[in-house]
């Protein structure tokens, strides 16, 4: 087998494709090149997920299926929401495992221990995965995720458990990443963030080197997105946004993206019912995400619109299903995933009265 040869799968969502890209720039700076097969590669990398229990599961059977696959020689080092979660007691359930590594740890070093994590208040490895080289791509789209971590504190979601708070990268970063890969022939940057519609905000002012630097330093009330978008924008053909949070959505962000020619609108919108959405600690209501989707299909016809929706929250009443049946037949949504909830440690949601059954969960969602 030759040396330095790496082999990485990627579980999960579009952010966790990203950090795979990064890590394997890093990967490729060390002297690793791609193996062909896990058994040819002397490190063996499993990128995991830990969104809900679906995935985890998804995520476990890939490491026990990599760990019989690699030579015996070779090292498992397992990273990822998985990793950064569960940590020493992902370590002490897998022996197969040689590493647990945190975001931004590395994967190439020797380390004394089993598991490598970066103190839970020390957000700057999350931070130093973000600014990594990345391969170049050949492909004619491209994701840059341009945040880390999330403000927010959905019931149902533990991202900001183990992600952090929001932690926006700077401007100048995002768009120099999106004109290296326009000059190896990207034609279209996709946007994407736990909460891409509140970007910058975290930011405060500081000293200005660049022009773009102002969208680091947001006044009340704006929106720093919008001209993010604008300056991307100058760099490819098309750009794409990836994930909006409907209360975002303002009258500025849907001309910026209608201006792109990629009439394309992602929403986080996870439910229609508005007393339902208050138990989930989420904005919004039916008509309220009716109102702005109308609004956009007025100013361009041919837009496109993707949503998910969790069924079988605790508390969710027929009523509540009732009110989303009825908001999807008015939206008309091009896309919809509908999800049954999966109840997360540490969430709002795990500890909440009137848990729906598993069973009608599901007869919902058929």
């Amino acid at each position: 087998m030759s040396e330095n040869r790496y082999w990485l799968a990627t579980l999960g969502c579009a952010k966790n494709e990203v950090d795979s890209d990064k890590l394997i720039g890093q990967l490729r700076a060390d002297g690793y090149v791609e193996a062909e097969d896990p058994s040819e590669a002397n490190l063996v990398v499993v990128n995991t997920c830990a969104f809900i229990e679906a995935a985890r599961e998804e995520s476990i059977e890939m490491i026990l299926a990599l760990s019989d696959q690699k030579s015996d020689s070779s090292r498992l080092v397992v990273t990822g929401c998985m990793a950064e979660r569960y940590g020493q007691d992902l370590a002490d359930q897998l022996p197969e495992v040689d590493l647990v590594a945190g975001f931004g740890a590395s994967l190439t070093k020797p380390s004394p221990t089993r598991v490598s994590l970066s103190p839970r208040k020390d957000t700057r490895a999350n931070e130093t995965l973000l600014e990594l080289p990345r391969q170049g791509t050949k492909a004619s789209w491209a994701y840059i995720k341009v945040a880390e971590g999330c403000d927010r504190r959905c019931g149902f979601c533990a991202i900001p458990s183990f992600r952090g708070d929001q932690r926006s990268r700077s401007a100048p970063a995002i768009v120099a990443e999106a004109e290296a890969l326009a000059a190896s022939g990207t034609k279209e940057i996709v946007l994407i963030a736990q909460d891409l519609a509140s970007w910058g905000l975290d930011r405060r002012a500081g000293a200005s080197s660049s022009p773009l630097d102002v969208l680091d330093s947001p006044t009340p009330g704006s929106q720093p997105l919008v001209e993010l978008v604008d300056a991307v924008a100058q760099v490819v053909e098309r750009v794409r946004l990836l994930y909006l949070y409907p209360s975002g959505l303002t009258e500025r962000l849907i001309d910026t993206v209608l201006a792109t020619g990629v009439p394309y609108f992602d929403l986080s919108l996870q439910h229609a019912s508005g007393p339902h959405l208050r138990r989930m600690r989420r904005w919004g209501n039916g008509d309220k995400f009716i109102d702005r989707i109308e609004r956009i299909r007025s100013k361009e016809p041919s837009a496109s619109f993707r949503s998910s929706f969790i069924l079988g929250y605790p508390g969710e009443t027929e009523d509540d299903h009732d009110q989303l049946i009825e908001f999807l037949e008015a939206a008309k949504l091009d896309w919809a995933g509908f999800f049954p909830f999966s109840k997360e440690d540490g969430t709002y949601a795990a500890d909440l009265d009137d848990q729906v059954p598993a069973e009608l969960a599901l007869e919902r969602l058929r």
